[in-house]
């Protein structure tokens, strides 16, 4: 066991299964006390089982570390207090929050009920405000702290027939950067990950599906190196306890996406390109320069058939048609 950790104390949010689990275990073999948390829903959110989380805390004790269970789920905000107060209590304070906690309800929007919709956006982006918000208090007054929330492709680039995930996983990007500016200048850290692995949640999509994901993810964190062969949720943790070190003491408001053994750094949202001029733009001056200029060499994620008429698509030639 190493010591970057020795006498923090973390609440790890899913860590039941998957990358939560490979996270706190790798916590605490950095010599973290750790709050292992977990409700031990299904996918989709339904059941209860404590299992999945205490034997997480089970197994970190018989490595030497020092672990307990929490059943708490993060989609209300008397659960999330309830994680940080049991690591508080327990442990004396809390100096690390990891947001790894989420559930699937995949529908194409057309199908989609508001049900599904509230269920995913309630544990995934909700979730994430209901832990960091009473955390943050405490460690406010602490003067230290260290959040690292769960992003995802999904939300970042976007996946099809995952409009209540992705929305809450770009609200999770969005919400690390504004509360890395809130939190910053008391010495706490808060960075985002988008992971790429196999974990229970992928092996629900469709196995179509889930290999263009898995190719996206590897492109995203591709820095040159060659596609990883393995993409385990153990590939996720060392970032994750790196970023809670003191050695990450500047890394704020980022977001890595992390595939094997690739670790990339995502590039903030600025403007891409500018058309500029002084007056109002005419529909006709927009027609000719937007596609010329703004949207030269972009492509739609999703273009529509060839053979669906799409007034405004320029037609082929007479010859190619026939």
């Amino acid at each position: 066991m190493g010591d970057r950790l020795r006498r923090r104390n973390a609440a790890v949010t899913g860590a039941g299964r998957g990358i939560g689990r490979a996270v706190a275990i790798a916590l605490a073999e950095e010599g973290a006390n750790v709050v292992v948390n977990d409700p031990g829903v299904n996918v989709n959110g339904t059941g209860f089982d404590q299992g999945p989380a205490e034997q997480v805390a089970e197994e970190i004790r018989q490595r030497g570390g020092n672990a307990v269970a929490s059943y708490d789920s993060v989609a209300t905000a008397e659960g999330g207090e309830s994680i940080v107060r049991q690591c508080a209590e327990t442990f004396g304070r809390i100096d690390i929050v990891i947001n790894v906690a989420g559930i699937l309800r995949d529908r194409m929007i057309f199908n989609m009920t508001e049900e599904e919709w509230d269920a995913v956006i309630a544990v995934h982006l909700k979730g994430h405000f209901n832990t960091t918000r009473p955390a943050s208090i405490l460690m406010r007054q602490q003067r230290y702290g260290r959040i690292v929330n769960f992003s995802s492709v999904s939300g970042l680039r976007g996946n099809s027939g995952q409009a209540n995930y992705g929305a809450a996983k770009a609200g999770v990007a969005g919400f690390t950067r504004v509360v890395a500016r809130d939190l910053g200048r008391y010495g706490i850290t808060v960075n985002c990950i988008a992971p790429g692995a196999i974990t229970r949640m992928t092996e629900t999509v469709p196995e179509a599906a889930r290999a263009l994901r898995v190719r996206r993810a590897i492109s995203q964190a591709r820095t040159g190196a060659p596609p990883p062969v393995e993409m385990s949720p153990e590939h996720i943790a060392p970032i994750v306890v790196y970023l809670c070190s003191d050695e990450a003491w500047n890394i704020n408001g980022k977001i890595f996406h992390v595939a094997g053994g690739n670790v990339s750094l995502a590039a903030e949202e600025t403007p891409l390109r500018q058309i500029t001029k002084d007056g109002l733009w005419t529909l006709d001056e927009l027609a000719t320069i937007v596609p010329s200029h703004l949207m030269y060499a972009v492509v739609n994620p999703a273009p529509p058939p060839d053979d669906l008429e799409i007034p405004g698509r320029p037609r082929p030639p007479q010859e190619a048609r026939a």
